[in-house]
């Protein structure tokens, strides 16, 4: 069930894709906003109560929807988590923009190209090279697929029914709304849940992108490269794709008529418009990786 729900979730999400801003994730939103209007007295504990609030019944209701469908038929329960999953991941949240991106830079319309990379990444890009436009798209590619498939996909395995596949996509919706303010201790924890429920698939994907592309200079970069970004597990999934695909991201960016220093992550090639399809390439060869990772599990436990 596991597998069939992940094959058919992500075929349905290449021929109908949602964005981000779907109907079901703007109620999310709404009542995460709700929530912090109520509880939010800035203190680490309203933080907690509120994520307990917006989480955990969200997922309850998932879970006792999945149990009620199973004991009528095991196939509604399967088309309950095609629909969950439909909603949770979004392979093509970042491919239509990566693709949008790499046919205007090889048909020479880097204005388009840029206004594309500005609508996906929100930040401004009028003053990128043509270099730094497929760096940074190649870097937004990367950190999108992990959150979009990569991150769901892995918690949706590991718990029951659709439970992971909500857990974690709330959770991250939370830990980009409430934890990327720094300065308040409301959004403490839910920084922290995310960083907690990333630890093992960021690693994981970091991981097969090794054994999908270059396997030594992917985890060289990851070992030597990846504590340098702020982030360390930003850096340990982009400094493993840069590896795995032979080019060099990070690096200073021209933004906002001054330069944005970054480390640099990656050995070989500067980025070029070339780079963003073996991206892409990439992040497919892992996917169905991970897809046969599922079926062998599905076999040894029918069998076991």
């Amino acid at each position: 069930m596991t597998l069939i729900s992940l094959i058919v979730a992500l075929a349905l999400e290449q021929l109908r894709p949602l964005g981000n801003r779907n109907r079901v994730w703007r109620v999310f939103t709404r009542y995460a906003n709700h929530l912090e209007r109520t509880l939010n007295a800035g203190y680490n504990r309203h933080g907690v109560l509120a994520w307990v609030a917006a989480v955990l019944p969200v997922v309850a209701v998932v879970m006792a929807v999945y149990y009620a469908l199973y004991q009528a038929s095991p196939l509604l329960a399967l088309l309950w988590n095609i629909l969950v999953l439909y909603l949770t991941m979004g392979f093509r949240h970042f491919s239509g923009s990566f693709s949008e991106i790499a046919l205007a830079l090889g048909e020479g319309r880097d204005f388009d190209a840029r206004k594309e990379l500005a609508r996906w990444t929100n930040q401004p890009t009028s003053e990128l090279s043509i270099e730094e436009v497929s760096r940074l798209a190649i870097e937004q590619g990367v950190l999108d697929s992990y959150r979009h498939v990569f991150g769901t996909m892995f918690w949706f395995v590991l718990l029951p029914g659709p439970a992971g596949a909500v857990l974690y996509r709330a959770t991250q919706m939370l830990a980009q709304k409430w934890g990327a303010r720094d300065d308040e201790l409301f959004g403490r924890f839910s920084r922290r849940a995310g960083e907690w429920l990333d630890w093992i698939p960021v690693r994981l994907t970091a991981a097969s992108f090794a054994v999908m592309g270059d396997f030594e200079d992917a985890v060289y970069c990851w070992r030597s490269q990846a504590k340098t970004w702020g982030n360390y597990a930003t850096g340990i999934l982009l400094a493993s794709a840069a590896g795995a695909l032979g080019v060099k991201l990070g690096d200073p960016l021209r933004q906002d008529y001054t330069v944005k220093y970054r480390p640099e992550l990656g050995v070989g090639d500067d980025a070029d418009p070339n780079y963003l399809k073996s991206a892409v390439g990439l992040v497919w060869r892992t996917v169905l990786l991970w897809l046969f990772v599922v079926l062998l599990i599905s076999v040894i436990s029918f069998f076991g």
